[in-house]
């Protein structure tokens, strides 16, 4: 009921984002992918394949999930790169961290990889935490990286670094972003994908979204009329 008239393709090498206002459909639409919630009408698919006839093993190998408020938990760095199952190696945790370039600081914490993380992460900072965040997701070797406001809760300096990291790894996999900062989506996303009361009003590559939108609504939402 949160949605509909919702029809657009993320494909592999390409940033997705999806805009629009709070209470839009933005996160629905992406916890609907990995079937946090369940499609009631319509499809969602990954290769052409509905989400709903596969196994949550089949998408959980195929999806990597940032939420917006990134958690971790009381343990060590490394248990937590490999709390996406028993399958992942240590050295598929220190590649991950390697890719999400969090490998720097946590080679110059005196016990590396086997540092204490507090519960929530509180003892690094949100920069830190969300590469860990990252790292963790790109253990599982999915195809598809979700992020979910990913950067809301950082400095501009991490957010920076965040935004370079999205550019590096759409190389390999298909990434979807929602965020509410548009000039972020300016910024990493090759597609655009404008939401508004759960029905998506525009979608298309996001230099002509921002320079020529073709819906009036749109112009009104990125031009700072609404929202």
């Amino acid at each position: 009921d949160a949605l509909e008239h919702i029809s657009f393709t993320a494909r592999p090498g390409e940033t997705t984002a999806i805009i629009g206002s709070t209470g839009c459909g933005k996160s629905t639409l992406l916890n609907l992918i990995p079937r946090f919630y369940d499609v009631t009408e319509g499809s969602v698919t990954i290769d052409g394949v509905d989400v709903r006839e596969m196994t949550q093993a089949q998408l959980h190998d195929e999806l990597g999930y940032v939420p917006q408020k990134g958690v971790l938990f009381s343990g060590t760095i490394t248990s937590n790169l490999k709390f996406g199952g028993d399958h992942i190696t240590d050295a598929d945790a220190a590649q991950a961290a390697e890719i999400a370039q969090a490998t720097e600081f946590i080679s110059a914490k005196p016990e590396g990889f086997d540092s204490p993380i507090a519960q929530g992460g509180s003892n690094v900072s949100g920069g830190q935490k969300q590469r860990l965040c990252i790292a963790r997701a790109l253990a599982v070797e999915p195809d598809i990286l979700l992020m979910d406001e990913a950067t809301s809760a950082l400095d501009p300096i991490s957010t920076s670094k965040i935004e370079d990291l999205i550019a590096d790894l759409k190389q390999n996999y298909t990434i979807v972003i929602v965020t509410h900062n548009m000039q972020q989506a300016t910024r990493v996303s090759d597609k655009c994908a404008f939401f508004l009361l759960g029905q998506l009003i525009e979608f298309g590559d996001t230099t002509q979204l921002f320079s020529m939108p073709r819906d009036k609504r749109t112009e009104d939402y990125i031009s700072g009329r609404f929202g």
